[in-house]
């Protein structure tokens, strides 16, 4: 039904033609790990790359305004870019060199010659259509690089920075797709990206697991007495789901905090905070299974997001 519900939207989008088939990759698109539609099937190749890959974000940008909406799916997609680097690489030289191709495209299109890569096509249109902010996009490619470091993060704090500079950031952008250049807008933006970022590092808990990684704030660990050999182990025991409740209470806090001041936050701003049904529905099945986080539940898609994400954006609160 949620599939169903997502692809009649995004027809309705006027972006469900069929996909171009790709060119020869060469030079800095290949660089870039591209191999995607010739520029005439750039809209439709963000979105279902976001569609793919960040299906919560697809689902949110959907409820964008029109005139919004190809700009956020570029946005998301340029994340989406940048997110997967890491995981895609087995060199760090590799990831630099695939980053630089992103500062590099970013310099280019405000330069107004972007490069030939469909996502690059898109941030250009949407610079120029919104007049977006250069130092945002610049911020998330440097934290994304800082990240490619396969260490976990010091404290809360240092997790905190790293979502500030690249989920919060992100809101930003929508925000000014949006037209809304506000102080209040910007500092709830600034609370639900860190939250986004604390509930994404959560979410992945499991899968890095697998991999023998482990990114969960290091303070919080050793003062529960746990250690990465932990998590990689699986173990369910009490202090370990101690330590994923005081990571989860801190998105929390974060969301609170953006919702304490929402009547001074322009209702036009709204749109680009419906993520935050994603990170309610992710926490509170969180609570349900007792902070376990490798439990089978908190991994499977809700069924039920685009219907939550329809009343949320009905009743005109984030």
């Amino acid at each position: 039904m949620a599939g169903s519900m997502a692809r009649a939207a995004l027809r309705r989008g006027g972006i469900g033609r069929r996909l171009a088939r790709p060119p020869a990759l060469g030079g800095r698109a290949a660089a870039a790990g591209w191999s995607g539609p010739a520029a005439g099937g750039a809209v439709q190749y963000c979105a279902e790359l976001v569609r793919k890959r960040d299906y919560e974000g697809f689902l949110c940008s959907l409820l964008l305004p029109v005139e919004s909406r190809t700009s956020a799916f570029a946005l998301r997609a340029f994340n989406v870019e940048l997110a997967q680097i890491k995981d895609s690489i087995t060199q760090k030289a590799t990831g630099l060199m695939r980053m630089q191709f992103w500062r590099d495209a970013v310099e280019d299109i405000y330069s107004d010659n972007p490069p030939h890569q469909p996502v690059a096509a898109e941030l250009w249109r949407a610079v120029k259509r919104h007049n977006l902010t250069k130092m945002w996009f610049m911020k998330i490619i440097d934290e994304r690089e800082k990240n490619l470091d396969d260490r976990p993060y010091r404290n809360i704090q240092e997790l905190e920075t790293y979502a500030e500079n690249t989920q919060s950031a992100l809101l930003y952008l929508t925000l000014e797709t949006l037209g809304v250049r506000d102080i209040h807008a910007d500092h709830a933006a600034s609370h639900i990206g860190k939250a986004q970022g604390i509930v994404t590092c959560l979410r992945a808990t499991p899968y890095h697991c697998t991999r023998q990684k482990v990114f969960l704030p290091m303070d919080i660990c050793m003062l529960h007495g746990v250690s990465q050999e932990d998590f990689i182990r699986g173990k369910q025991e009490k202090n370990v789901r101690d330590v994923i409740y005081d990571i989860a209470s801190q998105a929390h806090i974060h969301l609170e905090h953006a919702r304490s001041f929402s009547k001074k936050v322009p209702v036009k701003a709204y749109p680009a905070f419906f993520c935050t049904v994603a990170l309610d529905d992710y926490l509170y099945n969180m609570r349900k299974v007792d902070f376990n986080i490798f439990h089978p539940s908190l991994q499977k898609k809700s069924t039920l997001l685009p219907l939550y994400l329809y009343i949320r954006s009905w009743k005109k609160t984030y």
